[in-house]
């Protein structure tokens, strides 16, 4: 297969699968525990009929937005995620260009492999950062200021990952960083001998945020570890009301799922929320953001901006949340498979298809904007 015959998140799936070795492809396509919650993420969008109006003259299409301050060419964006870098050596560098070609927002993590500093002179695209609560306040706080400098535009701290998910996948495989794999996973990476050679005659693989902190070298620590030593799992809300007085612009919270956190995160002063259960990568189980979203949007929407992410794979899932009452709709693997099959050219391609699915569905539906978007265009259907 090759990329001019990727035309969905399906194909770009299969191209990825056939360029990457196991334990890496694993560790992006797997989930928590059985994966129910990844699976449930794309099935909650087909419960949902969309419901066109016709005739309403709709020669062009708005799809811009506004959000946390940010105005986005597209309702889309390109979610913080960890380890670029393995899936193509470009990684984020990869992933702000496309996304900053598009007019839309991309997001640096706190274990991304390209530096937050070097990406913001870069590109004048809204940028966020993806922050973990650490133990050590200091090293929060030395982080915190390190993106003020940068001139990060949003602070996204996550607060569903305060330890790692069981990820099975990646317990056979033995996937980690720094890698310590067994004998299967190893044999999968010799029969992908192009991608190690791809690793090997590139820049060494490093993360830049958490360098001058963290040592994850030569097994000094691993990603695991990170999670389960360095993480605070006693985070509570008066830290994050102090992290958002420090801050002091636009401040979201990522990992948000029930009514009630989200009116906290509202009382503390966040401007925005966005409701994720990591891609179903944390706990198994859990509702799907998008069941979930009008319920909140209900609660708070009035107050901040609600955002959501997990299982969108086409332009429709996003009409859909817009049309609940989404601000913008986050996406991960939708972009880093195609990062994984073609680097920029497939984050470019990728973009691109979402944006002509979104001009055309609009069309179909009756709507010149995102704001002429509304429940009045959706029919739940009852589950069974």
């Amino acid at each position: 297969m090759r990329l001019a015959n990727c035309h969905n998140f399906h194909d770009f799936r299969e191209l990825a699968r056939r360029r990457l070795p196991g334990p890496i492809f694993n560790y992006i396509d797997g989930a928590a525990d059985d994966e129910v919650t990844l699976r449930r993420n794309s099935a909650s969008f087909e419960r949902c009929d969309l419901v066109p109006n016709v005739l309403r003259g709709v020669s062009e299409v708005d799809l811009s937005v506004t959000v946390m301050g940010q105005k986005l060419a597209l309702p889309v964006y390109c979610s913080p995620t960890a380890l670029q870098r393995l899936f193509h050596h470009r990684g984020e560098r990869a992933v702000a260009a496309a996304a900053s070609r598009f007019g839309t927002m991309f997001g640096v993590s706190s274990l991304g492999t390209v530096g937050l500093e070097e990406l913001r002179k870069a590109y004048s695209t809204p940028q966020v950062y993806q922050f973990y609560f650490h133990k050590d306040r200091g090293l929060n706080r030395a982080m915190l200021q390190r993106a003020k400098e940068a001139g990060i535009d949003v602070m996204m701290l996550t607060v569903d990952s305060i330890t790692g998910g069981n990820r099975e996948r990646d317990l056979r495989t033995g996937f980690s960083i720094p890698f310590r794999l067994t004998l299967a996973g190893m044999l999968q990476f010799t029969l992908k001998p192009a991608w190690g050679i791809n690793y090997v005659t590139h820049e060494r693989f490093s993360m830049p945020q958490l360098d001058e902190f963290v040592d994850m070298g030569d097994g000094a620590m691993s990603i695991g570890r990170y999670f389960t030593e360095m993480l605070d799992p006693a985070m509570n809300w008066d830290d994050v009301a102090k992290m958002v007085r420090e801050w002091d612009g636009q401040f979201c919270l990522k990992g948000v799922m029930s009514v009630e956190d989200a009116r906290r995160a509202a009382d503390i002063g966040c401007t925005g929320i966005i409701l994720s259960n990591h891609g179903g990568r944390q706990l198994d189980g859990s509702r799907s953001a998008f069941d979930q979203l009008a319920e909140i949007v209900d609660a708070v929407g009035d107050r901040l901006d609600v955002m959501m992410d997990g299982g969108v794979q086409r332009g429709t899932h996003v009409l859909k949340a817009l049309s609940l009452g989404a601000k913008a709709v986050g996406v991960g693997r939708y972009y880093l498979f195609p990062l994984a099959a073609a680097g920029e050219a497939g984050v470019e391609r990728a973009l691109g298809q979402m944006r002509t699915e979104l001009e055309r569905d609009m069309k179909l539906m009756g709507c010149t904007s995102v704001s002429q978007l509304s429940r009045a265009n959706l029919r739940f259907r009852a589950q069974p």
